[in-house]
């Protein structure tokens, strides 16, 4: 039903949605981790699926046979993902020569920006093996040149050295909180609202796909696997605790560390709250989608956060809702990142 067509007709409409690319990774390895760390290494999950069969997933905390390093957020192998540095050779892919194109004309109006990469410019990128949150951002421009020439026009993805130059008054900085100040506005508060308790996907493990016609070169290796049932590897994804979409370190950082009190990026000392809505599975099927959901869309019906929102509308302030809840490993995550604050 879903042939390969049908997935490049949707690569193709997706190239066009350019708010795609406000959902690329900002802060680089500085947030995210590099080649050999991670700021939530050594931990594990510690939550409950949606299903009883995967409560033992509750035992994941601290399994230290299995440390990820999340900061390698594609990986062209699993052994490349689990080596030690010294034992992968990378070869740079950016100044490769694209070849080539290795498909024919009968793909016509379903043409990606892959099939000007040739095959050169597709082993190039599959030789490289690891890449990090700052290097996606150079394999995407490699890879969708024109996507990204796009995109870079109104998003930007790095961490501001100096915010009071000039530069950062355009508005492509402004959906990047480590590239803007918060409003002086000192007597306002901030609230980070989020689930966890869900597995998210935070980093892949990649494949070269066969030469054919119309063909995606790279796909998620749907064989690599973790050891055990409680892995965080599987299909070929690594995930970590957050609402099964977004990370806990993407939802909650700024709140626990880059905005709390005064720092560069939130000069007035605007106060900042965490309130984490741990994941709890409907119990009956009359509880539709759960009352006490932590997953991203569901979350909405979560009776604690709808309290929440509802008491700081009518003006109550963070101290009266309790201040932080928090159930994730957030601010030890945050006080890993090594961000000049």
């Amino acid at each position: 039903m879903f042939r390969i067509q049908t997935l490049q007709h949707v690569m193709k409409m997706t190239r066009t949605w350019d708010s795609t690319m406000s959902m690329i990774p900002k802060g680089g390895d500085t947030i995210w981790g590099g080649f050999d760390w991670s700021p939530e290494a050594g931990d594990h999950l510690t939550m409950k699926k949606k299903s009883k069969a995967n409560a033992k997933l509750r035992d994941r905390k601290e399994n230290k046979t299995n440390v990820v390093n999340y900061g390698r957020m594609i990986s062209f192998g699993k052994d490349v993902a689990e080596a030690d540095s010294p034992e992968i050779e990378i070869l740079d892919f950016r100044g490769a020569i694209k070849g080539p194109n290795v498909a024919n004309t009968s793909c016509r109006d379903v043409w990606t920006e892959y099939h000007d990469m040739g095959v050169e410019g597709v082993r190039a990128v599959a030789d490289h093996k690891v890449y990090t949150a700052s290097s996606i951002i150079d394999l995407l421009q490699f890879v969708a040149p024109k996507m990204m020439a796009r995109g870079s026009a109104h998003f930007s993805y790095g961490v501001a050295d100096n915010l009071d130059d000039p530069k950062y008054e355009h508005y492509k900085y402004w959906s990047n909180p480590l590239e803007t100040k918060l409003p002086n506005a000192p007597d306002m508060e901030i609230f980070s609202l989020y689930g966890v308790g869900l597995p998210t996907e935070r980093a892949y493990i990649y494949k070269l796909t066969p030469f054919a016609e119309c063909y995606i070169p790279f796909e998620i290796d749907p064989t690599a696997k973790g050891g055990d049932e409680i892995s965080c590897l599987r299909d070929g994804v690594y995930t970590v605790n957050g609402d099964e979409t977004v990370p806990v370190l993407s939802s909650g950082y700024m709140c626990a560390k880059g905005w709390r009190g005064k720092t560069r990026f939130n000069p007035s000392g605007i106060r900042t709250y965490v309130r984490e809505y741990d994941h709890s599975p409907p119990a009956n099927l009359l509880e539709g989608r759960g009352t006490q959901s932590g997953a991203h869309v569901d979350i909405m019906g979560n009776f604690a956060l709808i309290e929440d929102v509802m008491r700081i509308a009518a003006g109550a302030k963070g101290e009266e809702l309790g201040g932080d809840k928090v159930y994730s490993d957030i601010f030890k995550w945050s006080d890993r990142i090594k961000l000049p604050l």
